[in-house]
């Protein structure tokens, strides 16, 4: 089956964590960089395209300043994340250059993506070096990124960018075998998940957290872009990025690691970025009414199905749709602010005009703005 599913693949997004690209002693494996470089060489010459999603930047720059360990503070973070960028950016360089391939840095934060605008800015560029038949290399930019405009983490980086490009999968390189039904290093008698077809709340629960003084994520962390990318129609392999040959034996066909199938039904690009790359403002509590109307027939937001509001949010925000046992079942883009929703919440939509003495339209969130999660 994965011969068969491999055979379409166009588009490629190769997300890279710190343990995969960190060497035993510390500074970056030029080693597996080689090795990748390679891989992705041979892809090319398929004719299929690669993005690969670095992680290292920090780690490379603890190695460079001669850091005893991982910096705490975030300025901290990002003097060693400015130091360590343009030593990964070498190395990956100097690895590429080897099979005659050219690649090129681009740093994004949460907010680049966010914003529609700069969105669309990023896909044009992207599609631009592709068309030079150039490897881009993304990283967050951990130089400017502060909390509220950071991804969390590589992992839900690459899920944004699978959808950003349109790949047709993400390979997720890890430093173990792939999915266990629990975790393999506290448990000796946890199995191995070759494929998972849905992401179920079951598979949620398995995913334990992990973390080390190098990387920041964890296995719930990749569960969560493999599903993000599910959502999207494209599947993810989770594979051991650190064993030789693993990553070749996983684009052969090869029974390795876990294979993510994406959800049943996927979201289109714009509905996915509003449902997973912007950050909501607020929350609007619906009746069961709306919420049977929303969920199951596919109906706009209207303000007769509104009890009540929270958060500071203007026209045009994100927000969480959640029912009256406060559980989020939707999200979407408002047409009105919250101070406006609070004065016609409960009132039919011919009433919006009376009340606010304009309207923009009959509907709180029109569902062309309106996703299911």
């Amino acid at each position: 089956m994965r011969k068969k599913f491999l055979a379409k693949i166009k588009r490629i997004v190769i997300k890279i964590g710190s343990r995969v690209l960190t060497a035993e002693k510390g500074g970056l494996d030029t080693v597996f960089l080689d090795s990748l470089a390679l891989e992705i060489a041979k892809l090319r010459e398929k004719g299929c395209e690669v993005v690969v999603v670095s992680s290292g930047a920090i780690a490379a720059g603890i190695s460079a300043l001669g850091l005893p360990e991982r910096p705490r503070t975030i300025p901290q973070k990002q003097a060693t994340a400015a130091v360590g960028q343009s030593k990964l950016i070498q190395a990956y360089e100097e690895a590429f250059v080897r099979q005659n391939l050219k690649v090129a840095q681009v740093l994004l934060t949460g907010d680049d993506l966010a914003n529609r605008l700069r969105f669309l800015n990023a896909r044009a560029t992207l599609d631009a070096l592709f068309s030079y038949g150039v490897v881009p290399v993304i990283n967050e930019n951990d130089t400017v990124a502060v909390e509220e405009i950071k991804f969390g983490d590589n992992d839900n980086l690459s899920a944004l960018v699978t959808s950003l490009v349109e790949a047709n999968l993400l390979i997720i390189l890890t430093d173990i075998d792939g999915f266990y039904d629990a975790d393999p290093r506290n448990n000796p008698d946890a199995r191995l998940v070759p494929l998972v077809p849905a992401i179920t709340r079951t598979v949620e629960r398995a995913a334990a957290g992990s973390g080390s003084a190098i990387g920041t994520g964890g296995m719930i962390t990749k569960i969560s872009a493999a599903k993000r990318a599910g959502r999207y129609g494209v599947a993810t392999m989770l594979i051991n990025g650190r064993k030789p040959g693993t990553l070749a034996g996983a684009l052969a066909g090869e029974e390795v690691g876990t294979l993510f199938l994406p959800a049943g039904e996927s979201l289109n690009r714009r509905k996915h970025w509003i449902a997973y790359t912007l950050r909501p403002r607020g929350r609007i509590f619906v009746d069961t009414g709306a919420l049977v109307a929303i969920s199951r027939s596919g109906k706009s937001l209207l303000p007769s199905g509104i009890a009540r509001v929270e958060g500071d949010f203007e026209r045009g925000s994100c927000v969480r749709v959640c029912g009256l046992d406060e559980t989020e079942f939707a999200r979407g883009i408002v047409d009105y602010s919250r101070q406006e929703i609070e004065k016609i919440l409960g009132c039919k939509s011919c009433e919006i005009e009376t009340v606010l003495g304009y309207r923009y339209g009959d509907e709180i969130i029109h569902r062309d703005n309106l996703v299911i999660l």
